[in-house]
């Protein structure tokens, strides 16, 4: 069966220094992207701000083929996240790189959507810096992530790749803040969690993983 996925990805395109550059980790989109297609599915990738979505300068060396270079041209032109019916889709699914820490992790807007979904039996996903748009998202009981098992790009991988010193929190710790039952793995190995409706991946090593687990969610 045909699903329609709702892709919410990053407008942030420098670390709070305005020097380093930073973005969609493209790997994290273009191989959940890909598979996705692959398998009949019809992707819709949305923004905040809409428009141009700049990637990670580190990740672009990833482009490898001709279905890569159609993943990217995906990202020319999003659309808002404002003007998009939750309705149409059966999941949103959250990328990450370390962009989404500076713009979807506060944005009330990304956490009613993720609500919405919840709550509505929709399938959640986020892959790295991704679960920042699970944040502040609630239901009448409290966080959504209280309570569920999931993981993210953890604080050893932070320091790992030296970007510890730039991130404007810890995103491992808010998670375990909000009660979150947090299940990692050493750095860069595959992980991916499934909880209900919720599904989580700890880093772009997870990628290819982690939309393999989306698909097989669907496929029960």
């Amino acid at each position: 069966m045909s699903r329609n996925i709702l892709m919410v990805v990053t407008n942030t395109e420098y670390f709070a220094d305005n020097i380093h550059k930073t973005g969609l980790w493209f790997e994290e989109f273009a191989v959940p992207c890909i598979i996705f297609c692959d398998n009949g599915y019809h992707v819709q990738v949305a923004s905040l701000l809409g428009g141009k979505v700049p990637l990670d300068p580190e990740s672009e060396n990833l482009i490898k083929d001709i279905k890569w270079h159609d993943a990217k041209k995906m990202l020319e032109n999003t659309v808002k996240l404002e003007d998009v019916n939750y309705d149409s889709y059966d999941a949103i699914v959250f990328p990450g790189g370390h962009g989404p820490m500076f713009d979807i992790a506060k944005s009330e807007l990304v956490g009613s959507a993720v609500s919405y979904f919840y709550q509505t039996s929709k399938l959640v996903a986020a892959i790295c810096h991704g679960p920042a748009g699970l944040l502040t998202a609630k239901t009448d009981e409290g966080y959504v992530v209280s309570r569920k098992r999931l993981t993210c790009f953890t604080n050893d991988e932070e320091k790992y790749y030296k970007k510890d010193g730039l991130m404007p929190f810890s995103l491992e710790d808010a998670l375990v803040e909000r009660n979150a039952v947090f299940v990692k793995q050493p750095v860069g190995e595959v992980n991916v969690v499934v909880d209900g409706n919720l599904i989580t991946a700890q880093n772009y090593q997870s990628s290819k993983a982690f939309a393999e687990t989306i698909i097989k969610y669907f496929e029960k």
